[in-house]
């Protein structure tokens, strides 16, 4: 690898420069107030570090980050909880940079796997209905669709949205 960059393949040229794929750690709470950034970029009400750091603490979560490679940015992370034998996401984040380069892929699945050998049957979220990347993540990760709840999510300008329960089983 040089400069954090990889060979990716491009379908009819051969090869092309591409970002280095993020490596995939338990996130720590030195990282708290990035997280907290990346939640404001994509929340209209946002975690504040304190409580970022609160939730990373906490024994009943599994918090991950995708972190750059060589410089140990934060390009993503997820929280989740687990009670019982089911989980939850309360949050996924993705610096809007790095939207689209599967990070949000790569959290997630790792916290599917996570979730999963710590005993939990099911993973549950909500999604607000207009997410529409959010949406098609989940559904390819196998989320289903299995309630709503109407005016769950505050908008900056006041309006509420719906959101969408979704629902995965684990292995």
């Amino acid at each position: 690898m040089i400069f954090g960059f990889w060979w990716r393949p491009f379908p009819i040229f051969g090869f092309w420069w591409g970002p280095s794929p993020p490596v995939i750690r338990r996130l720590r709470s030195d990282k708290a107030e990035a997280c907290a950034a990346l939640h404001a970029e994509g929340f209209a009400h946002p975690w504040s570090e304190e409580e970022v750091a609160r939730l990373i603490a906490d024994p009943s979560t599994i918090s991950m980050a995708a972190l750059d490679p060589i410089y140990g940015t934060v390009r993503g992370f997820a929280i989740v909880r687990l009670a019982a034998d089911e989980s939850e996401v309360l949050t996924i984040a993705v610096a809007a940079s790095w939207r689209g380069w599967g990070i949000g892929r790569a959290i997630l699945s790792d916290v599917l796997r996570q979730a999963a050998d710590a005993g939990a049957r099911a993973m549950f979220l909500e999604v607000a209905e207009d997410n529409a990347a959010a949406l098609t993540l989940y559904r390819r990760l196998g989320f289903v669709q299995v309630g709503e709840r109407p005016g769950y999510y505050r908008r900056k300008d006041g309006s509420r949205a719906l959101a969408l329960v979704m629902r995965r089983g684990l292995p």
